[in-house]
């Protein structure tokens, strides 16, 4: 009998050991993924998005997108653009991003959309969007 509690502890360790490993081979092939995407999706830029905004980076780190974005809304102050959107926008986005991005977010991936002022440079906004986030629109 202890023979087979041994054996039955081997195998639920080997089985522990191997989801960690599966877990960062996951990881890993997430990171590549997001690379790739990367490179291939910034080879548009920079893209007209409506008026007022641009994209104009988009970069990986580690498992998550990065897009960002210049607002040129002269002659409004970057306080004014911060107070009028914040709010508006920060569930616009993350509904965007859940619609259009669904099968990097049930990897695990996620995506952050930054938004920073043409004129001084400033990150005006900041939406960093994971799976879970697209349950809390319901």
């Amino acid at each position: 009998m202890k023979k087979f509690y041994l054996l039955l502890l081997s195998l639920l360790l080997a089985a522990a050991a191997d989801d960690g490993d599966m877990a960062e081979k996951i990881k890993l092939q997430n990171q590549n993924v997001v690379k790739a995407a990367a490179s291939e999706l910034s080879k548009e830029l920079p893209k007209r998005v409506d008026r007022f905004t641009q994209l104009v980076d988009i970069a990986a780190d580690g498992e998550m997108l990065i897009y960002t974005f210049e607002i040129d809304a002269a002659p409004k102050s970057d306080e004014e653009i911060i107070e009028e959107g914040a709010g508006r926008m920060k569930r616009n986005v993350t509904a965007g991003v859940c619609a259009t991005s669904k099968r990097f977010l049930q990897s695990g991936i996620s995506i952050s959309y930054r938004y920073k002022s043409a004129a001084t440079g400033r990150e005006l906004f900041r939406f960093d969007i994971k799976k879970s986030d697209c349950a809390l629109l319901r």
